[in-house]
């Protein structure tokens, strides 16, 4: 069994909900950072969650609704999503074979979901896996085995570990694709227009 930890990234800002906290939006009656937690907690050894401030109403969240999980807080958060895998592969225990990284703000994203992840991992633990849409475009989660810990916590900047993959293609690695149902592995939604849109089509029955 591959020793893998699951490390949720809740420190950005979310600028462009304009005064509102996407990750704190209500889906089914729960703030989404808790339902992300509650997915992640029954498919990895240890969940990590990095956060702003231990101060942020986040992290408050966390404390009443999460206790299972391990807050690492990013004081560069501005920096972008960098400092925060920088943050959470820097708190990660040396016992753990791989890392799955997820963005908070993917609403669709199951218990199920992550746990085929997880499932994948365990059948080829020295691969990065990452998840698709049904249509096998390339999404999040990502995981990444143990010998690519030390280039995630070099990262900078605001593209993630997209360079680290990359590399790691350029090099001659496989990425290797985990197919998720529908648009699980990529949406995210980053504005309350996005959040509306999105409600809006979950009330709506399928046509055709």
């Amino acid at each position: 069994m591959t020793a893998i930890a699951t490390l949720i990234l809740a420190a950005g800002r979310a600028s462009r909900m304009r005064g509102r906290d996407k990750l704190l939006e209500s889906v089914d009656g729960t703030p989404l950072l808790v339902r992300i937690c509650a997915a992640a907690k029954h498919s990895a050894e240890t969940t990590y969650v990095t956060l702003p401030t231990p101060d942020h109403p986040r992290a408050t969240v966390i404390r009443d609704h999460c206790q299972d999980a391990r807050p690492v807080y990013v004081p560069d958060a501005d920096e972008g999503m960098a400092a925060s895998i920088r943050a959470g592969i820097g708190a990660l225990s040396r016992a753990y074979d791989a890392v799955m990284i997820l963005p908070a703000d993917m609403p669709e994203l199951t218990a199920s979901d992550l746990a085929q992840v997880v499932a994948q991992s365990n059948s080829t633990p020295d691969q990065i896996l990452r998840a698709t849409s049904v249509d096998g475009t390339f999404g999040h989660p990502v995981v990444f085995p143990r010998r690519y810990f030390a280039a995630l916590s070099r990262l900078t900047g605001d593209q993630g570990a997209r360079a680290i993959l990359r590399e790691a293609q350029h090099q001659g690695a496989v990425i290797c694709p985990v197919p998720l149902p529908d648009q699980h592995a990529l949406t995210d939604l980053d504005t309350p227009e996005a959040w509306a849109a999105w409600r809006q089509a979950r009330k709506s029955p399928p046509t055709g």
